[in-house]
């Protein structure tokens, strides 16, 4: 009986750390051969560096053939909580107007920023009804069917 007792118990203990371990997830660009510091600036060109890293993951907006990036992310999700980003890597290529690299930055999770939202909305017109109001506002309103309220004018039987 002990040796069961001991055994389910040391069951529940692997369990319950198990429990806790996070679940881990990576998103974004994974490199598999080359690393994006391995790019050369003055060597490399758009062509080359596609070739070698893929397709960036996001392009500048205003400038989108003279700025690549390329963004991964691991998170790690605990139990019941939220999942909290635990590494980022942006990779920033830059090209001159010829194609080739001018610069290679490299960005963490420690360069983010973190931005203020406005949280002010704009207004509506009219009044705001309660849960209650919009439940039971149209009691009572509604016309009964087939009468002629609900016919347009030029559809209305007309009494001869």
């Amino acid at each position: 009986m002990s040796a069961v007792l001991r055994a389910a118990l040391l069951a529940s203990a692997v369990l319950a750390v198990a429990a806790c371990s996070p679940q881990v997830s990576r998103h974004g660009f994974q490199p598999v051969d080359v690393q994006p510091a391995d790019i050369v600036v003055g060597t490399d060109t758009r062509d080359t560096v596609r070739a070698r890293l893929g397709s960036p993951s996001v392009v500048s907006t205003f400038e989108p053939e003279s700025v690549w990036f390329y963004v991964s992310q691991t998170t790690a999700k605990y139990t019941f909580n939220l999942p909290e980003v635990t590494q980022r890597s942006v990779t920033q290529i830059t090209f001159d107007d010829s194609g080739r690299v001018i610069g290679v930055d490299n960005l963490s999770l420690d360069d983010g920023r973190q931005l203020a939202l406005n949280e002010r909305e704009t207004p509506t017109r009219g009044r705001e009804l309660t849960v209650l109001e919009q439940l039971l506002g149209t009691v009572g309103r509604q016309a009964l069917p087939n009468a002629d309220e609900d016919l347009p004018p030029n559809q209305r039987r007309r009494e001869e």
